[in-house]
């Protein structure tokens, strides 16, 4: 996203807070917001969950969920989302959960690999997305980073 401020400034002319909760981009998200002062006035919070344990006390997804489908998935996503949410003061939120690389990817899911959601209270209902990209690790991570503040920035205009 290259115009961060036009972003900020929706969050902020609709009085709404963002939390993030974030797995395989390990923080950067909340970083790339956090970039730019003043953005406590909209930015509540970031989780960082990078291990299943985490996800669980942090974000109460369920271990049933994790088990069935995998850490990198719609159901594992949107949990997140929705975890961040109720343990937060935001009225939105966003979560990322993927495989960076160069390991851990399968057939299945290969690297590059990320899941996201996006949830809220009373706007738009959950909802999630999967992308594929390609690149190294940093590139994904970063490519991932654009991808979820792009989209939700789309959602809300």
């Amino acid at each position: 996203m290259n115009d961060h401020q036009s972003f900020y400034n929706l969050l902020i002319q609709h009085r709404y807070k963002l939390v993030t909760a974030e797995s395989c981009t390990a923080g950067l998200l909340a970083a790339e917001i956090t970039s730019v002062s003043g953005s406590s006035d909209w930015f509540d919070r970031g989780f960082v969950t990078y291990s299943n344990e985490s996800k669980q006390e942090m974000l109460a997804v369920k271990s049933e969920t994790l088990e069935k489908f995998g850490a990198v998935s719609e159901e594992t996503a949107k949990e997140m989302a929705e975890g961040a949410l109720q343990k937060s003061h935001a009225t939105i939120s966003l979560s990322v959960t993927g495989i960076a690389g160069p390991d851990g990817g399968t057939p299945v899911k290969p690297v590059g690999t990320v899941w996201f959601a996006w949830a809220s209270k009373g706007l738009f209902d959950t909802f999630a997305l999967v992308q594929h990209f390609q690149g190294d690790r940093t590139s994904i991570r970063h490519q991932a980073t654009q991808f979820a503040l792009e989209t939700l920035y789309h959602k809300l205009k």
